[in-house]
Parts: structure tokens; C-alpha cells; sequence
């Protein structure tokens, strides 16, 4: 089991944004830029932890619930866009960054990660999950 499965499962603790019946939406915690979100399909054991080896569907689903996280993001953030990347080599379960942008340099991977109280955290995480409701 995917230390992400355990979050879906609850054994784990997650600052959510979003979450339907197939797909888990929460903030990384080590983002790149407050609001960084970490979007991640419900799969059955063992989990698949490349993108491309998803059913069509389970992709369609992923892609539409991002899509649903990311003008939750953009409204909550008041950023320019919202960047999409999709890595998969540090946890072995498919998964989708949303990071909000302001400039291209907000997506290097290569910048210091970020460190949040978890009360800030908490703060925006509700603010998009607010945002992703009404979206």
C-alpha cells in the first residue's frame, strides 16, 4: 500500500481540498508556492504509479477532477495560471502536481521548498476547498 493510499484511507493526515468517489485532491507539504495541490486517482492494490499505464477512464476521471482542483486553486490563490506537471518518481502512485504560477519560475523544481505552519496550511486548504465547491 502507497504512503498516497493511506492518506485516501485516512491513516495518514492530509490537508484535503477535494475528493469524489474516484479521485483525492490535497496540498503538498513541501510545496513549491502555498497552494501547491497534489491530485491523485482511487486505485485498487497494487496501484498503478505511471500516468500512462491508467485506463482510459480512470485518466479521463483524474484529468477532469485536476482540471475541477485547478479553478479552485486559481479563484483561491488569485494566480495567473496554474501549472500542471506530472512527475511520479518520488511516491509510486499516480499523481498530478497543480501549482499555482505567477511566473515560469514558480514551477522549478529545483527551488527551496516551502515550510508552512499548519495553521496556514489549514487556512489554505479550506480556502480552495471553498473555492473548488463553487467552481
Amino acid at each position: 500500500m502507497t504512503l498516497f493510499t493511506r492518506i485516501i484511507k485516512g491513516e495518514i493526515p492530509s490537508y484535503k481540498v477535494a475528493e469524489n468517489d474516484k479521485c483525492y485532491a490535497f496540498l503538498d507539504i513541501n510545496p513549491l508556492v502555498k497552494g501547491h495541490t497534489l491530485v491523485i486517482p482511487k486505485l485498487p492494490e497494487p496501484e498503478a504509479d505511471y500516468i500512462f499505464d491508467l485506463s482510459d477512464e480512470q485518466l479521463q476521471n483524474l484529468m477532469l477532477f485536476a482540471k475541477q482542483v485547478a479553478k479552485g486553486i486559481k479563484a483561491a490563490t488569485g494566480c495567473k495560471r496554474v501549472g500542471v506537471a506530472v512527475l511520479g518518481m518520488e511516491v509510486n502512485h499516480v499523481h498530478i502536481h497543480l501549482v499555482p504560477m505567477n511566473s515560469e519560475k514558480d514551477m522549478l523544481w529545483t527551488n527551496p521548498k516551502l515550510s508552512l505552519p499548519a495553521e496556514e496550511m489549514a487556512f489554505i486548504a479550506n480556502s480552495i476547498a471553498e473555492a473548488v465547491e463553487k467552481a
